[in-house]
């Protein structure tokens, strides 16, 4: 990518920077959907589970399984795509992240480059996190929500609705648990230090808890704590982790100054 004499990148290249972060992002979105579409009967069977057992019922030829139905001319088709979509944007988010911060990354300094290395190896094992606690949430939220449907009254279920439920919960508590590694990672490049982290506590504890109950596609109050307590609990560790990189980077700073300041200056000639 060309950049001026200054280092900075015209508006040109970033645009053709981001085409190619983004075409990449989709190609491997692309790829993944592949594999989604393939083992498309397996991921059902694993995300129906906690409603019903499909595979039971699949092997007994039964003609319905618990509460779930579909119905239309196109609804097996729009089901599949959906699935496969959705599991794609899941499997392939490690990927586009990198992209992501790959877009970030040439304007930083080549020290902060090789701190920001941090956000790539550990972005994808949290959001790996992330994602099986969203799915091990599951069986309690929908336990929890279902258990608000009135005596003597049938709850039929679309099963495409329930799947778009079941992966955006699995996406959502993915994306989640990156918040300490983007913290961490901008306190390595230099972009926030601890105190500036950790300073506004009890807003980050109101704003992890807000949008916990306004981007969750779950609504009972437990599984909003099983989701809000990491994430709180996450932020207060990479608010420590950034106090004592601080604490490091202070000490290195003053120990050059320090340094410094025990170089005498040159004894002048006396006539």
């Amino acid at each position: 990518m060309a950049s001026t004499p200054q280092g900075q990148m015209p508006l040109i290249d970033h645009l053709r920077e981001l085409r190619k972060r983004v075409l990449s992002s989709a190609i491997a979105i692309v790829v993944a959907f592949g594999g989604g579409w393939y083992f498309y009967n397996s991921i059902l069977v694993a995300l129906a589970k906690p409603v019903c057992d499909l595979r039971a019922a699949q092997a007994s030829e039964a003609a319905s399984c618990g509460p779930l139905y579909i119905s239309g001319v196109l609804g097996p088709l729009d089901l599949q795509i959906k699935v496969a979509l959705m599991t794609a944007v899941i499997v392939s988010a490690p990927f586009w992240l990198y992209q992501l911060w790959a877009f970030i990354a040439p304007a930083l300094h080549r020290k902060e480059k090789r701190n920001s290395v941090l956000f790539v190896t550990a972005a994808v094992p949290f959001f790996i996190m992330g994602a099986t606690l969203g799915y091990l949430i599951l069986p309690i939220a929908i336990q929890a929500l279902l258990g608000f449907t009135p005596e003597s009254v049938s709850n039929l279920v679309r099963i495409d609705d329930y799947l778009d439920f079941v992966l955006r919960i699995i996406l959502f508590v993915g994306l989640a648990f990156e918040l300490p590694i983007f913290l961490l990672t901008f306190n390595l490049i230099g972009f926030l230090r601890g105190r500036t982290i950790l300073k506004p506590w009890r807003a980050w504890i109101f704003s992890i808890c807000l949008a916990v109950a306004a981007l969750s596609p779950t609504g009972d109050p437990l599984s909003m704590a099983l989701l809000s307590v990491p994430l709180v609990l996450f932020y207060f560790i990479a608010g420590g982790i950034a106090l004592l990189v601080d604490k490091k980077r202070d000490s290195k700073v003053n120990d050059v100054e320090t340094g410094s300041t025990k170089i005498a200056a040159p004894t002048p000639i006396t006539e």
